[in-house]
């Protein structure tokens, strides 16, 4: 029983708004229903809030029975939040109403965004003024700005989210920020024009595309060393990472395709046509078996199944979806959003029909987006 709420814990941080409900029966017969907060290994024992939300602490030699189920959490909200290139702000969407709950003005020329892994924080990358603005989820203010580099454009994290690696499309290198001190504490060369980036869930190595070389660098976090250089595909812009880490997508823009690398001799395996033009719109499911990938020039969303390598799908984005750039799933992972560059909207499909839903007004050229659940 242990080693499955063990799974189950690990499962849910990528299902950020589930949480696990447990109905416990104890040796003295007492029944209590708890929302699971954590497990310690160590001493066997299970953390649950009852319904106060107050901590109840449970050895598990205690339990007669137990059941278990997942469900969506109470109180826990879902944003967007959005970078719009030319306005300079960040726009929050809130996926309930889906509609612009705020506008957070940020540096100039904003293009990344990413949360950190606790949700607390999102940080923008802004190429136009080589700064990274990081923004409080909790009342949406800018609560930092930090230098970011020369023209920072993509920001990942380690999964502790003591580092953000961020790539500066015009210096050639990597920025390595220390997330307590917000300071850079390392520049890694790479290759020419490095814009695309993704960390192993490990996070042991970081993959770095370079789109005028057509390669990836591989960083060794541990030293902050480029350990190897490999073949990307043609004009490489994204790069997305499977869960458990064997397999790497990313757009090949000029070719109009997916090329898939095996992360283990870090050798492309496979290249799929997708849709034309995929620039920076990719994303995969929490179990992998599914890729989304945005086409600028089609308006449509290409849904690739990992297991044949092949699309399967493909979905509209709407008459105004002009350019689709990025693209986020809901925690659920039944929605998609899609920041369209020249329609100054966010298209919203349905990936359980393959249907879209909707366009929201946003700032002036959405970019970056990253969604985030407060609870």
């Amino acid at each position: 029983m242990n080693s499955l709420i063990d799974l189950l814990l690990n499962r849910l941080k990528t299902k950020k708004g589930l949480c696990i409900f447990i109905t416990i029966t104890l040796v003295n017969s007492l029944t209590l229903t708890l929302k699971l907060n954590a497990f310690n290994p160590f001493d066997n024992t299970i953390t649950g809030l009852d319904a106060n939300n107050i901590p109840i602490v449970i050895n598990l030699k205690d339990i007669v029975s137990i059941k278990i189920s997942v469900g969506k959490c109470e109180n826990c909200r879902t944003f967007a939040y959005v970078a719009n290139l030319v306005s300079s702000d960040v726009s929050v969407i809130d996926i309930a109403t889906n509609t612009v709950v705020a506008t957070i003005p940020v540096g100039a020329f904003p293009v990344g965004v990413t949360s950190t892994p606790d949700e607390k924080k999102v940080y923008v990358a802004n190429s136009g003024s080589n700064t990274i603005s990081i923004i409080d989820t909790d009342n949406n203010n800018v609560i930092a700005t930090i230098p970011g580099g020369v023209s920072p454009f993509r920001i990942v994290f380690t999964p502790d989210g003591m580092r953000a690696y961020v790539t500066n499309t015009n210096a050639k290198s990597v920025s390595v920020i220390d997330t307590t001190t917000n300071t850079i504490i390392a520049t890694i060369p790479v290759g020419n024009n490095p814009q695309g980036i993704a960390i192993t869930p490990d996070g042991t190595r970081v993959y770095v595309l370079s789109l005028t070389d057509n390669t990836a660098s591989i960083i060794n976090t541990a030293t902050n060393t480029v350990i190897s250089t490999i073949p990307a595909g043609d004009s490489p812009g994204e790069i997305v990472i499977a869960p458990n880490g064997t397999r790497a997508y990313i757009t090949n823009y000029f070719s109009s395709a997916v090329s898939v690398i095996d992360t283990t001799t870090n050798i492309i395996i496979a290249v799929i046509p997708v849709a034309p033009r995929p620039r920076y719109g990719i994303t995969i499911t929490s179990d992998g078996t599914r890729v989304y990938v945005t086409a600028e020039s089609a308006n449509v969303i290409s849904v690739i199944d990992t297991t044949t390598n092949t699309v399967i799908n493909t979905i509209p984005l709407g008459e105004d979806g002009f350019a689709p750039d990025e693209i986020a799933l809901t925690p659920d992972e039944t929605l998609a959003y899609v920041s369209n560059l020249f329609g100054d909207n966010v298209s919203v499909a349905n990936l359980t029909t393959g249907s879209f839903i909707t366009n929201i007004p946003v700032g002036s050229r959405p970019a970056g987006i990253t969604i985030v659940t407060k609870c």
